[in-house]
């Protein structure tokens, strides 16, 4: 690749960047499609499959066991197979996902191609922020608002559109999940003329399995890790359990519906702001504790006078998700590294994150109230502060003591 073609696609003008750009916005809505689309209409789909409880709990269990082990692999499979063909290798193996399971009607091959349909998500988690770095390294804040805001359209649409859709099809849950795979053949479209344009392809990363094997002496991608952890537990307990929480509180069905839908959609404006926040300041310290503060108005509220007014504030709170993808870049400095520090910290942060609902649910089943799971989430959030605050810093991966390899 010359110099002036590779100069162009890493500063993000002409013609090239508006398909990179256009091309991670497609993606974006796609990531988590193979998630949202399913909660739903989980109901229909165990019955329709017959799909035992084990298998429901499996189900569930999926996005964070690919989004953890798949994502993982994910740098050692850029070096081998370059990034804009691995991203573009994503939107396949997820439409197919998707479009098989639409059209089975036996629960194994469902979450068979469940799991292929979400490693393709979970690849694509890891991918996209790398990109962002090598592509638009200037202009990271503006790309992680693009991305991330996308990324909360896509979730949001999956979870809202699927059941109307469903109910237009005459109650066909095949319908309402087959239409998620045609968005994203279209999303693969803007990476299939990437890969096809000479020498549009940047050299793909130098990042190795043993990259990110050297990070676990790293505090700074441990702090990462958690804190992104932390958030995405947060974030699993309210969507998981936050229904409940209201409906205990007299709240019906049908209202405690709407404020998971409102509390949902609220992602979407947070997405816009917290990331263009962020990036004008090379301290995120400020912005971590004023999330976490609107955490603890926001729990601390819904615990002693449960209204739905509170999730107002917990919404602000999960601003911490696009602040942990933009920190990804934030704390790299090179494209390598963001990518080993991007599979490392969701890889290890989705792990952790995937005890939050099934502990919470095993407390409040054990005690009968919600005193425990909220001191819980108080304890989650003190690490999440203290963790932020290190990772929050002015400060970059590759100057770390220890060396870091990629």
């Amino acid at each position: 690749m010359s110099v002036a073609t590779e100069t162009r696609v890493r500063s993000g003008s002409g013609s090239l960047a508006w398909l990179l750009v256009l091309g991670i916005i497609l993606a974006a809505l796609n990531l988590r499609t193979a998630v949202t689309s399913v909660g739903p209409l989980l109901d229909q789909l165990a019955a329709g499959l017959g799909m035992s409880s084990v298998g429901t709990g499996l189900l569930t269990t999926l996005p964070v066991l690919a989004f953890a082990f798949v994502g993982a692999a994910t740098p050692s499979l850029a070096r081998r197979f370059g990034e804009h063909r691995l991203l573009l290798s994503a939107l396949v193996l997820l439409g197919a996902g998707l479009l098989v399971r639409a059209m089975v009607g036996n629960a194994p091959v469902f979450l068979l191609s469940s799991a292929v349909a979400l490693s393709g998500g979970a690849i694509g988690n890891v991918l996209i922020p790398t990109l962002i770095k090598r592509h638009f390294p200037g202009r990271a804040g503006v790309m992680t608002t693009v991305y991330t805001t996308a990324l909360a359209v896509g979730t949001m649409l999956a979870a809202a559109a699927t059941v109307p859709i469903e109910r237009a099809a005459g109650g066909d849950w095949h319908i309402a999940l087959g239409v998620w795979a045609v968005l994203a053949v279209i999303a693969a479209i803007p990476w299939l003329a990437l890969v096809r344009r000479p020498r549009a392809e940047v050299a793909a990363p130098s990042a190795v399995s043993g990259g990110l094997r050297s990070l676990l002496g790293s505090k700074l991608a441990w702090s990462v890790a958690v804190y992104f952890g932390t958030q995405s537990m947060i974030a699993y307990i309210m969507f998981g359990w936050l229904p409940t929480i209201l409906t205990d509180a007299g709240y019906t069905t049908s209202q405690a519906g709407l404020v998971l839908g409102v509390f949902t959609a609220l992602s979407i404006p947070i997405s816009l702001v917290i990331p263009a926040l962020a990036t004008r300041f090379t301290d995120q310290r400020p912005v971590i504790v004023g999330l976490v503060a609107f955490y603890v108005i926001g729990f601390a509220g819904l615990w002693i006078a449960p209204s739905w007014i509170w999730t107002i504030f917990i919404g602000v709170g999960m601003g911490s998700f696009p602040l942990a993808l933009t920190m990804l870049a934030l704390r790299t400095r090179t494209a390598e590294h963001t990518a080993a520090l991007s599979a490392f910290g969701q890889s290890a942060g989705y792990l952790i994150a995937g005890f939050g609902p099934l502990v919470v649910g095993l407390i409040y089943k054990a005690t009968g109230g919600w005193t425990v799971p909220y001191l819980m989430i108080f304890a989650v959030l003190a690490i999440q502060l203290v963790t932020g605050l290190y990772a929050g810093r002015n400060r970059f991966l590759e100057d770390e003591p220890a060396k870091i390899s990629v």
